[in-house]
């Protein structure tokens, strides 16, 4: 089965997340695609597409919402997973139905809350500060939440 983990990551976590699915990924053939530096294949050679990001002020990223969008029928005929990377436990489920459309939501194969990342070595000087008053941290936070990751990419693979 060839599938496409497309996804979208600002500072790298939701990139982390996307190449350890597709490794654990039991198709013939998986491919990454960064939205924000890759150029889009057809989606029609794929039979099962993840599509994930990151979280950042309480939305994905607005190429993710474009690509869910402007794909949806297409995306509706597929195998689909969904999945993003937030720290907010808070308000993570709300973050994810936020993300995606509701009838994508109901569609997909798989959903996924993967937990986040704050890495200050790669945000920039505003970044940091926002998350020094939010999160009243100011060192680098790492809640990657692999066991998260491991039961989505085997309901994926299923």
């Amino acid at each position: 089965m060839k599938t496409a983990v497309i996804y979208m990551s600002k500072h790298g976590t939701a990139e982390k997340a996307a190449v350890l699915i597709a490794e654990k990924q039991n198709s013939g053939e998986t491919e990454v695609i960064n939205l924000r530096k890759d150029k889009l294949p057809s989606l029609e050679q794929f039979d099962r597409i993840v599509i994930g990001g990151s979280i950042h002020a309480g939305t994905i990223q607005k190429r993710v919402s474009k690509f869910c969008s402007k794909n949806l029928p297409l995306l509706m005929q597929k195998e689909t997973g969904l999945f993003i990377c937030c720290m907010d436990r808070n308000r993570e489920k709300e973050e994810f139905e936020n993300a995606f459309p509701k009838e994508l939501r109901e569609h997909a194969k798989a959903c996924g809350i993967l937990g986040g990342e704050f890495l200050f070595e790669n945000m920039n000087f505003l970044e940091k500060a926002i998350i020094k008053k939010i999160a009243k941290t100011d060192q680098s936070i790492y809640q990657l939440n692999h066991a998260a990751i491991e039961k989505f990419a085997d309901e994926m693979a299923r």
